[in-house]
Order: C-alpha cells, then sequence, then structure tokens
C-alpha cells in the first residue's frame, strides 16, 4: 500500500472517530435513532467517506497534497477559507455552519484533530513530506490563508459600522444570535433535566459577564489570551459565533480595530503584540479546547449544546439595539462610550427598521442552515 492509499485509509478511519468516537456509549439522553440520522455533522462525515472513490481527489483529502491536479482544489479551498473568515468577523454567524454548508466541516475538524504527538513525533524526524499527509497540510494551508483574507477584508468595516451605526448593527447582531439560537435547539433532540440545569447555567454565566463593567478596551496580555483560545473553540462549532464570544467578553471592537490598523500599514509594538498574543491564543484553544470539546460533543452532546444555547440566551440583552451612548461619551469610540437602555416611547430612530433589520438577519441565518442541512441530505 503507498504512503497516500495508507494515510487515506487511516483519515477516513479518524473522520469515523471524530463523529462518533471509538466504542463511545451513546449519550442516553440524547441518543440518535433512525429517524434523527440526519444530523449535519454526523451526516456530513458518513458521506465524505461513501464519496471517497467517487471524488476528484485533489478536493478530497491527504493526496491533493502534492499531485499535480491539486491547484483546482486549492482555488476552491482558498475561497472556502475566505467565505469562514467573513463569516467569523460577523457576531451571530458560525464560520463552523459555513463550513458545512461549502461540505468541508468534517475534514477540518479531523486535520486538526491530527496536529498530536505523531505529528510531532514525524517533524522532530524529519520526515516532513509524512507529517504533511498526517495533518493534511495542504489544506489547511489553503483554508488558512482564505481564513486570513476574509477576516482582513471585513474587520475594518465591522469596527466602522459599530463607531457610526451602532443601533443598526447591533439590531442585525440580535437577529443573528436570535436565529442562531433556533437553530442550536435543534442538536439537542430531548431535554431532561440535565440540558435543562445546564442551559440555565448557560443563562446565569452569561448574564454575570454581561453586567460585568466594561474593560473599555485597555485588555491586559493574559485576558486577551484566554479571550482568543475560547472564541476560536465557538468559531469551529456549528451555530455558535466566535465573534459573538469576543463581543460578550469585551475584546470584539479592540480586536478589529488592531486588524484595521495593521492593514492600513499603522504599525505600534504594542499593537503587533496584541495581534500576536490574540493568535497564539487562537493557536492554543485550536490545539488543546478542541479535542475537549470533541469529547463532550461525544459524550454529552446535548448537555453541551444545552449549555451553549444558555450562553447565547443569557448574553443577548447585551446586543439590543435601542441604546444609546451618554452625553459625555457619546463622541467617543465604542469601546469607550457608556451605553444605557432606552424605552421604544423615548427612541428617536426608526423602531421599524431596527426589528425589519432583526427579522431579516434571523431569517438568514436559519435559511442558511437549512441548505446545510439539505446538502448533507443530498450527499448521503
Amino acid at each position: 500500500m503507498s504512503l497516500a492509499d495508507h494515510e487515506r485509509a487511516k483519515r477516513m478511519s479518524t473522520e469515523s472517530f471524530v463523529t462518533t468516537g471509538p466504542n463511545v456509549p451513546p449519550d442516553p439522553d440524547n441518543e440518535l435513532d433512525p429517524a434523527d440520522e440526519l444530523h449535519p455533522a454526523k451526516e456530513e462525515a458518513r458521506s465524505n467517506v461513501h464519496d471517497a472513490s467517487s471524488e476528484p481527489s485533489s478536493l478530497l483529502g491527504p493526496s491533493s497534497l502534492l499531485g499535480p491536479s491539486s491547484l483546482l482544489g486549492d482555488v476552491v479551498n482558498v475561497l472556502r477559507g475566505f467565505c469562514m473568515g467573513a463569516a467569523d468577523t460577523v457576531p451571530g454567524v458560525s464560520g463552523g455552519t459555513v463550513a458545512l454548508v461549502l461540505g468541508h466541516y468534517q475534514r477540518l475538524i479531523s486535520a486538526i484533530s491530527e496536529i498530536d504527538s505523531e505529528f510531532i513525533r514525524k517533524v522532530t524526524r524529519f520526515e516532513f513530506r509524512e507529517a504533511a499527509y498526517h495533518i493534511d497540510f495542504r489544506f489547511l494551508v489553503a483554508l488558512g490563508i482564505g481564513i486570513a483574507t476574509g477576516v482582513l477584508t471585513l474587520a475594518g468595516l465591522m469596527h466602522w459600522l459599530l463607531d457610526h451605526k451602532q443601533p443598526e448593527t447591533f439590531a442585525v447582531f440580535f437577529g443573528l444570535i436570535v436565529g442562531s439560537v433556533w437553530i442550536v435547539k435543534g442538536y439537542v433532540r430531548v431535554w431532561h433535566a440535565k440540558e435543562v440545569f445546564a442551559c440555565l447555567m448557560g443563562v446565569t454565566v452569561a448574564m454575570a459577564i454581561s453586567f460585568l463593567p466594561s474593560a473599555g478596551g485597555d485588555m491586559s496580555l493574559p485576558y486577551l489570551f484566554l479571550s482568543a483560545s475560547i472564541a476560536i473553540c465557538a468559531m469551529i462549532l456549528p451555530g455558535i459565533s466566535g465573534a459573538f464570544v469576543l463581543l460578550l467578553l469585551g475584546v470584539y471592537h479592540p480586536i478589529t480595530g488592531l486588524i484595521k490598523d495593521a492593514v492600513h500599514g499603522q504599525f505600534t509594538f504594542d499593537a503587533l503584540l496584541q495581534i500576536a498574543v490574540f493568535g497564539s491564543g487562537c493557536a492554543f484553544g485550536l490545539l488543546a479546547f478542541s479535542r475537549l470539546l470533541r469529547w463532550l460533543l461525544e459524550h454529552h452532546r446535548g448537555s453541551t449544546m444545552a449549555s451553549l444555547i444558555g450562553l447565547m440566551i443569557g448574553s443577548v440583552g447585551r446586543l439590543w439595539p435601542l441604546q444609546a451612548a451618554t452625553p459625555e461619551t457619546a463622541h467617543l469610540e465604542m469601546k469607550f462610550r457608556t451605553m444605557k437602555f432606552v424605552s421604544p416611547s423615548q427612541w428617536t430612530g426608526s423602531i421599524a427598521m431596527l426589528v425589519g433589520l432583526a427579522v431579516f438577519a434571523a431569517a438568514a441565518v436559519i435559511v442558511i442552515e437549512n441548505v446545510a442541512n439539505r446538502t448533507t441530505e443530498l450527499k448521503a
């Protein structure tokens, strides 16, 4: 058996492991029955293995790493990454859901999971070719280039919108989160006591965080590292927005500002240091927490998703559109403003427009998720 065939067979086995786990007993309160077979992540994993022999090798897996016909696959994966990166800059939009829609979610999770001791062993032995096959390196690089391009392209726009169109932007974000809650609740098949408790705990934690005083953008490096580590885990979950986690933790606006300044060539040592720490936190969270996240989803899927639902419900109030800055802080950037809630009777803008934006955003998220589900069903 050739090296490529061996690695392809191993990756198929890995994909099965990521989806179901080896000899892992199902969550008794949320076990899928035959009528529930079309769970997006599970169905996509089956379709990836089922279609392995029929899809072009340049788009499939390790065989695309060095093959002569892999340029098309690289272009496709860069475009996929761009869509993910663009989505991850918008609170309420999940890059994981975009990956499901575009059909590379399971391959991404499998590739990340392969960055393990075996990969390190191959690198330390200077077996770079084998190490590249092991982690689907070419796929990750192409996807990473696309993600970075998407983030750099839209981060400045999001920063400007929050500074100059905050009520309208919050209305869109509010709708996106409400739509995401509607989607994620479908991942909890049965609501028993432990799911309800997990959801209530999520609500409590999110509300506690929401009422913490704002950091005003003066983030310590350890807090920035931790925020990035947590947010990156949300970014790889379908239906969960990593950008929203950053917004909840108070670092979204400062980070988009740093990225915007970097794109325009406005570099300072402190800014570069903060970006480096944020990137390091993302890498750490992706490598360390993704395995814990995978274990939780394999063994306690219902409770895990219920707690995520609670986090979104408890924190959505922070995005309530009817907020106004106090007169003494209204001229400052968003991260320095002191916000207060305003009743509808006192609001001077168009409430109908805010409601329309929220409804449109919620509907858009639900439609995208339905497209993802239909796509995975057609692959079966």
